[in-house]
């Protein structure tokens, strides 16, 4: 006796394009707040969506970008302070 329908689709594939789309929107928001935190986690959720092989990898790719962008920004603007944060 089956209870659920079978799936389709693997939830896999829709959990790594869950994490390039993630991924691009955090690095994105990185470059304007907070980039100490969201710029690693960026980085890390586009490096796990195109290691399981998702269907955006452009997003992932962006998002890997972003987030070493945010990455950039934070030490371009630490050596301008000489201080571990940045305000405008």
């Amino acid at each position: 006796m089956q209870l659920t329908a079978p799936a389709t689709r693997r939830t896999g594939i829709r959990d790594t394009d869950g994490m390039a789309v993630a991924s691009f929107v955090l690095g994105l928001l990185g470059l304007l707040v907070l980039n100490i935190f969201l710029g690693p986690v960026a980085i890390v959720l586009a490096g796990v969506a195109l290691w399981r092989g998702t269907k955006r990898r452009g997003r992932a790719y962006l998002g890997l970008a972003l987030g070493v962008a945010d990455l950039l920004v934070l030490v371009a603007f630490m050596q301008a302070d000489s201080s571990i944060s940045w305000s405008f």
